[in-house]
């Protein structure tokens, strides 16, 4: 990664949009789920908005200027894919004004990409 990337996420991680602040005041310091987020994280030539290396996970906050960039974003998400990496979109606006529906969409999706341990079996003598 270049000095320029770098640079280019550190300003990014100080001049976070609301919804970002909102987000990642869930997402920080293992709260969500214990799971490790970064922010503003540069994977190739892209910077992510949050990344949870530890399962693969893209999350990617969109404004109004996403529904004229749309060919763009699925490029940029094909990318991500072949880099092993799954991507969710949300809205600013459901990140503001929903944001127990989008930590339940998220919770929801790290459950079927990392289901439950099995159940211990019985010790002997228990159950028959």
């Amino acid at each position: 990664m270049d000095g320029q990337m770098r640079e280019r996420a550190r300003t990014l991680r100080r001049e976070m949009t609301e919804a970002e602040r909102c987000l990642w005041y869930q997402l920080r310091a293992h709260h969500c789920m214990g799971l490790k987020f970064k922010r503003q994280k540069p994977l190739g030539r892209y910077i992510v908005d949050f990344v949870c290396l530890e399962i693969g996970l893209v999350i990617e906050l969109d404004g109004s200027q996403h529904a004229e960039q749309t060919a763009y974003d699925e490029q940029r998400d094909g990318w991500l894919r072949t880099q092993g990496f799954e991507v969710l979109r949300f809205w600013n606006h459901e990140v503001l004004l929903q944001t127990d529906a989008v930590l339940e969409r998220l919770r929801l999706w790290v459950e079927h990409k990392r289901p439950s341990p099995p159940a211990p079996l019985p010790q002997a003598g228990e159950g028959s």
